[in-house]
């Protein structure tokens, strides 16, 4: 019983310190890559996701929508691309791609003009998959103050893990000594008992042996 609860909390340990460093790593790259890049959406795999901030293409994408991006080699017309103005990040349309001046034109769906053509570079990649309103729970857990609260539960369930490790680690020890101090009781009243019928024993000799006539 004591290795199966020593495993699970093993196992409750280590998902713990993934969430922390999971938090933390994601928190500080994320932070990194815009701070010294100017990167909204840093993609270190070469995909990445955002929440659609505008309504620009609707009736397809609506705000609070995920959309999972990557990068691609090629891109064609028709394609949902997210490319980056400033700090903020857009994603449009293609509707017209020229490789060899190496720009693109793109367009919300719900706007009435096309944007200005830019460099086929600025692209960060295309919309692969999307998925309405998530975008709501993925802002809320971006939180700073949700990111604290998930960073503070999980290290007072890691501290009250190894606490009460500790805690039973002293009571085994304790029942141990208290076994150890029962067992030396009963060994010195075995010794007693041992010794008074040794004692009787020379007694009951010494008056069985016969007497002699002067």
């Amino acid at each position: 019983m004591n290795n199966s609860l020593s495993k699970k909390r093993s196992i409750v340990r280590i998902v713990l310190m993934v969430l922390i460093s999971v938090v933390f790593g994601f928190g500080l790259y994320s932070c990194n890559a815009q701070a010294l890049s100017g990167d909204s959406m840093p993609m270190p795999f070469g995909v990445g996701a955002g929440v659609v901030m505008s309504g620009s293409m609707e009736p397809y994408l609506s705000v609070d929508d995920l959309i999972i991006v990557k990068k691609c080699d090629k891109y064609k017309v028709g394609d949902w691309v997210v490319f980056q103005q400033r700090n903020m990040l857009i994603v449009h349309e293609v509707i017209s791609i020229d490789y060899e001046q190496g720009e693109v034109v793109t367009q919300g769906s719900a706007n009435d003009t096309a944007d200005d053509p830019m460099s086929i570079k600025y692209i960060k990649g295309k919309v692969v998959k999307h998925y309405n309103g998530l975008g709501k729970v993925i802002n809320f857990l971006k939180s700073p103050l949700v990111a604290v609260v998930i960073l503070a539960f999980a290290i007072f369930f890691l501290v009250k893990s190894y606490k009460g490790e500790n805690e039973e680690k002293y009571q085994q020890t304790a029942e141990q000594e208290t076994e150890i101090e029962r067992i030396k009781r009963e060994i010195e009243q075995l010794k007693q008992q041992n010794s008074v019928s040794a004692a009787t024993d020379e007694v009951a000799d010494s008056s069985s042996q016969p007497g002699t006539n002067e």
